[in-house]
């Protein structure tokens, strides 16, 4: 059975608690950009080597790739990406990050693990201990992905070094994410699990001049302000009810002095959406509304809208997942597995693997929430109502996964979902 395999794979996990905790909070104080993990990826190579694992660096970039082979058997991938962002940390824990960075263009920014991706990278560690320790009680090979870059698309990256011929081509492809759901949480959906992701950059040219005479000038805030109370209607006019969709520009930046008119405006945009129909609809229409604006406003010039990055909806194979679902539940208890009544708006990278390599895929969420910021709420309603606006969620300066009982719930949700393959053998014998 699942439970049993599980728990062999999970013997003598506590003993190892102590220095996964340290390891998290090192990893959480010391964040890197994305594509600038380097710290990082040489805390996780070193760690593998530790355990015995055949490691490759520098995949994709920064990329870690670690392999571990034992016997005849399946091949199993798990994943965990390892990339900050640039977020002042609010938290005041004791190991917040006090890390500055700069970004692709030139910028000094803070840097924090907003996103939850150190606590990734300390269970994916801490399961391949596990698996390295217990190898008497499985058989196959186990690939352990350390992902660079996924706030920027960094899987594709590793696919176009060479991942597919480079290393074993895996069965099936796990991976998770953690979320400001109550700890211990865990749920995921078959289908379409994450939304599609486009990001633009978007200038606007006008014409600067002196704040006294702004009839001299094209103002391109007043055109950027524009822009972005008319991209509100994208979604409330122009997408139906019952679909899926999201606008937000995150970024504008025009100007330097308050007197002064200048020649630009900087936007940049980002859209989510779950269905191929719906998200060519809603890039076209916020190109039309950019240029239609600009037009109106008698710009010297055509904007300029340039592509930043892309991701893929996230699917989940159906049966794959309903296997998923039952070997979690059947190791941490049903009522703490469920599962999601629609798409996330969050989306991924995590889907290119197993897309590029043609197999199954189940990527799932994990909560590590503190149960003190839900007192008094029933679990059940989060389905439906949402996280309640005092939950710090992915991104925020505030987000803080609960170190313990995290780790474990995502030590234990990955070697659950990997047991049904790599201990198949020994379901049979049972």
């Amino acid at each position: 059975m699942t439970a049993a395999s599980a728990a062999r794979l999970l013997s003598g996990f506590p003993d190892r608690l102590p220095g996964l905790l340290s390891l998290y909070e090192d990893l959480h104080a010391h964040p890197e950009l994305s594509f600038q993990e380097f710290r990082t990826a040489a805390v996780v190579a070193e760690r593998l080597r530790e355990q015995g694992w055949e490691v490759t660096e520098g995949v994709g970039g920064t990329g870690v790739v670690g392999v571990l082979a034992n016997g005849e058997g399946p091949v199993v991938l798990l994943r965990a990406d390892m990339d900050g962002l640039p977020v002042q940390e609010q938290t005041q824990l004791p190991y917040a990050s006090q890390e500055m960075g700069v970004d692709s263009e030139g910028n000094k920014v803070p840097v924090m693990h907003a996103c939850g991706h150190d606590m990734h990278v300390t269970c994916l560690l801490g399961a391949s201990a596990q698996l390295a320790a217990a190898r008497g009680e499985w058989h196959g090979t186990v690939v352990a992905v350390f992902q660079p870059a996924e706030e920027v698309g960094g899987a594709p990256a590793m696919i176009e070094d060479g991942f597919l011929d480079r290393f074993p081509r895996a069965d099936v492809c796990l991976g998770q994410h953690v979320s400001p759901a109550p700890v211990g949480l865990v749920g995921t959906r078959p289908g379409t699990v994450m939304a599609a992701s486009d990001s633009l950059r978007v200038r606007l040219h006008g014409r600067g001049g002196h704040g006294s005479t702004p009839e001299t000038t094209v103002d391109p805030i007043v055109m950027a302000a524009a822009v972005v109370m008319r991209l509100q209607t994208v979604v409330s006019r122009e997408v139906g009810a019952a679909q899926t969709a999201v606008v937000t520009v995150g970024s504008l930046h025009a100007g330097t002095k308050e007197n002064i008119i200048p020649d630009t405006a900087d936007l940049r945009i980002n859209i989510r959406s779950t269905t191929p129909v719906v998200r060519k609809r809603v890039l076209a229409a916020v190109e039309r509304i950019i240029r239609a604006e600009a037009a109106a406003s008698g710009a010297p010039k055509e904007p300029e809208i340039t592509a930043l990055n892309a991701f893929p909806v996230t699917v989940n194979d159906t049966a794959a997942t309903g296997t998923v679902l039952a070997a979690i539940a059947e190791v941490m208890g049903g009522e703490r597995v469920f599962t999601l009544p629609e798409p996330l708006t969050g989306s991924e990278d995590f889907g290119t693997f197993g897309t590029a390599l043609g197999v199954p895929s189940v990527f799932w969420h994990f909560g590590g929430g503190d149960p003190a910021l839900f007192e008094h709420i029933d679990p059940d309603t989060l389905l439906t109502d949402g996280l309640p606006d005092t939950v710090p969620a992915n991104h925020s300066p505030y987000f803080a996964p609960v170190p313990e009982p995290t780790i474990h719930t995502g030590v234990a949700a990955l070697l659950a979902a990997a047991a049904h393959w790599l201990c198949a053998g020994d379901r049979r014998e049972k």
